[in-house]
């Protein structure tokens, strides 16, 4: 007889701790101390002020140094640096978001973008907080839109300066965390100018408050005040008037001015400078990707301890009533989000190794640094709309308890809305994905003769002949002969799911690709029209893209399972999160021909069997994510729930056994009826 599957939650906590355990352990530690709990209940200057208190915590642990150089007190370690911080969700996001903008934003711009002098001036005192820093990029006019920013930086080779200017209101450098009150410098993104050239969007060191806090000559600015969310971030606005800064605190690694206004720059093309520099700032991206992941998982934990205590509606037995987590629809609403985060944490982990390595410089050339750059850019909204979506489902599974402030899923949901749209709006991102789609797709036919060309184009026309005229359709039908088994036992198959999702995604590039070549040789006004007519498409190409990695992330992180129990529930949750996409997509693989009205009815019901399959371990999944009650700070996920209504149970076994319990309106009824008769 075959074992029952189980799962080893010791193991797979371990697995999903990942390359990076020790940091992250550390980091939870840091996170559980009472002084490092939310303070979202706090007034807006309170909670800012305990934000600025675990700063100082942060500092004196020593975890914020761990991406810089060792003489600054680092050991380069960039991947470890970056899983340590994505867990600063447990403790609070506003501390995570302050901790982002000072040392991954601020004091990484410095690093990444600044030479060896700059080095020595300003970075050990932006990694030990003497001077904390903004990242000044946002403008109000020009959110996603950085090499369009209006702030100018002109050389002045007379006194051998720059200066720096926010020409009109909408130039004001807008959002910028430490710019309402705590910033002493900011890093600001601005036109370079010299000679009566622009060069583009450069980088510059910039002091913006004196010793006392009070605004240096020339720049001001306002506080964004009370927000949605992260509330002890201090955000504000900052416009400069006549700025002037020396030369050298130009950030010059990808471009420099000499003394005589004369500018030169390692890369010739001012599009690919631009994209570089903005490159050597992808941990943004993707500490975001792993922090909403940290967040959704929080969320699930909170919902599924507390769909598995808590009880409602009587069953067959009138005293035991069901936990929640044993009705269908509510298995439905958790369980697929569960297979969604754990495809996503390991599509995070493959991520973060590809971030370490071009860091590291292990694997650091041009293409390495584009297929990250390409890969943050599709997880990271994916990661972002997933928590939102997570914790949404998450508040509304525990009813009232889920609203109430103490549980946190209210005040998470808060927090992370912003994520969407920082670090790059997740739209725009997309964008950028589909395209780098489109260019290899294009590359793929750049040294193939007309023949391979003509014969690529004969096998898309038969298979969209097939697809069209229902024969694909027909050929399932027949497979199936009438089985609903044999359907689900094939879309259950690996194979199946990756060739439809892989499907899904070649498809529409390939569609696209066709719509769009005309663009390159048009005019700039039907090239603008061409491409916002598919606009939609290529989100939804990307959209697609991102989605099939993380299933291929998935399915390769089941090879590393050695446990038995545990790779046979994580093949079902993978299965579920597989046919959850087809599901979610159902309209387009029927419109498409990729799927036979006989395959997709089974489709939802296949899901029903994996939900149900799932439910028994659905606590051991949770608890394998390693947050304790410590790091959850939520009531109804500590056990408190199942107290009371064992106490329930137990009052109402006494009460029915008890002489003289009082006997139910419908008993009576029954009795008199059977009397009556």
């Amino acid at each position: 007889m075959n074992k029952p599957a189980s799962v080893n939650v010791p193991q797979l906590e371990r697995i999903l701790l990942g390359r990076w355990a020790e940091e992250r352990v550390h980091s939870r530690k840091l996170a559980a101390r009472d002084e490092m709990g939310p303070g979202n209940h706090l007034a807006m200057a309170d909670h800012r002020q305990r934000v600025r208190e675990q700063m100082a915590a942060l500092v004196s642990d020593g975890m914020v140094t761990a991406a810089f150089p060792e003489k600054f007190g680092g050991k380069g370690r960039h991947g470890a640096n970056v899983a340590a911080f994505e867990e600063l969700i447990a403790a609070d996001p506003s501390l995570q978001v302050k901790a982002g903008v000072q040392w991954g934003l601020f004091g990484s711009a410095i690093l990444h973008l600044g030479n060896e002098d700059q080095h020595e001036a300003w970075l050990g005192s932006a990694i030990d907080l003497q001077v904390p820093g903004c990242f000044a990029m946002t403008e109000t006019g020009h959110g996603s839109d950085v090499a369009s920013v209006a702030t100018t930086a002109e050389y002045l080779p007379d006194s051998d300066e720059f200066e720096i200017n926010t020409p009109y209101r909408s130039a004001w450098k807008e959002y910028i965390g430490n710019a309402a009150e705590d910033g002493r410098a900011a890093v600001v993104f601005a036109q370079l100018i010299t000679r009566g050239v622009r060069h583009g969007v450069h980088a510059f060191y910039v002091p913006i408050r004196d010793a006392d806090g009070e605004f240096v000559s020339g720049v001001g600015g306002q506080d964004d005040g009370l927000k949605g969310g992260l509330g002890g971030v201090d955000n504000g606005r900052l416009h400069f008037t006549g700025v002037r800064v020396p030369r050298t605190n130009l950030l010059d690694r990808y471009g420099r001015v000499d003394a005589g206004g004369e500018y030169s720059s390692p890369i010739a093309s001012p599009g690919r400078r631009f994209f570089t520099m903005l490159g050597t700032l992808v941990q943004g991206r993707v500490s975001l990707d792993g922090a909403s992941i940290v967040a959704a998982k929080m969320g699930l934990a909170i919902a599924v301890r507390y769909a598995d205590e808590r009880r409602q509606f009587a069953g067959a037995d009138p005293v035991e009533e069901k936990v929640l987590l044993d009705y269908q629809r509510h298995g439905r609403r958790l369980l697929p989000r569960l297979a969604v985060t754990y495809a996503a944490g390991f599509a995070h982990a493959d991520l973060l190794d590809r971030f370490d390595d071009v860091f590291s410089g292990a694997h650091a050339t041009d293409e390495d640094r584009q297929d990250l750059e390409t890969l943050a850019a599709a997880y990271k909204p994916l990661s972002t709309w997933h928590a939102i979506d997570t914790l949404q489902e998450a508040r509304e599974a525990c009813g009232g308890a889920g609203y109430m402030a103490e549980n946190r899923l209210v005040d998470l949901r808060a927090d992370l809305d912003v994520y969407v749209t920082f670090e790059g709006d997740n739209t725009v991102l997309l964008q950028l994905v589909a395209k780098r789609l489109l260019a290899d797709y294009s590359k793929e036919f750049k040294d193939v003769d007309l023949g391979g060309v003509a014969r690529y184009m004969a096998s898309q026309v038969v298979d969209r002949g097939v697809n069209r005229s229902g024969l694909r359709q027909l050929a399932q039908e027949l497979a199936d002969s009438g089985s609903r088994r044999r359907s689900a036992g094939q879309l259950r198959e690996a194979d199946t799911q990756r060739e439809l999702l892989t499907a899904r995604v070649e498809t529409m590039v390939a569609e696209l690709a066709g719509k769009l070549r005309e663009v390159r040789r048009a005019a700039a006004s039907e090239a603008e029209r061409i491409l916002g007519d598919n606009q939609d498409m290529l989100i939804e190409a990307a959209r697609a893209h991102g989605e099939l990695l993380r299933w291929e992330a998935f399915t390769n992180a089941l090879d590393g399972i050695e446990d038995d129990g545990t790779r046979t529930v994580l093949t079902w949750l993978r299965d579920l999160y597989g046919l959850s996409l087809v599901e979610k997509h159902l309209s387009w693989y029927l419109m498409n021909g990729r799927l036979s009205m006989q395959r997709a009815r089974t489709v939802g019901s296949y899901i029903n069997r994996l939900v149900a399959r799932l439910r028994p371990h659905a606590v051991d999944l949770v608890d394998a994510f390693g947050y304790g009650d410590e790091l959850l700070r939520a009531p109804i996920a500590s056990g408190a729930e199942a107290e009371r209504q064992d106490e329930s149970r137990e009052y109402e076994r006494r009460r029915r056994a008890a002489a003289d319990a009082p006997v139910d309106e419908k008993v009576l009824r029954a009795r008199a009826k059977r009397k009556a008769r």
